[in-house]
């Protein structure tokens, strides 16, 4: 699906793009890349479907997903260093890792 029919089906659903991403706890920033591409991923296209066929039929759809508890996924990984214990250091230095 290409970004531009993604964005009617928001329109379809009665959504903002910001108000969908903090629905189903993704990224503004993660969808608005997106554009970019010029197309969104098949999951993403599947929920902006079924919440554009929720709001014809005039199903609630946002108390769903709000009971469905989604919780933000956050970055873990970057340069960071990772931790070892001195035990790991040690002998490392010494060359027997």
């Amino acid at each position: 699906m290409t970004f531009i029919e993604f964005k009617k089906l928001l329109l379809d659903a009665e959504i903002t793009l910001p108000k969908f991403c903090a629905l189903i706890k993704v990224s503004d920033k993660n969808i608005q890349s997106y554009k970019k591409k010029g197309s969104v991923p098949n999951a993403i296209a599947v929920i902006a479907a079924c919440f554009a066929e929720f709001q014809k039929n005039g199903i609630e759809y946002k108390p769903m997903i709000e009971h469905l508890k989604l919780t933000k996924k956050t970055k873990t990984g970057g340069f960071a260093k990772k931790k070892t214990n001195s035990k790991e250091r040690n002998s490392k230095k010494r060359g027997k890792a």
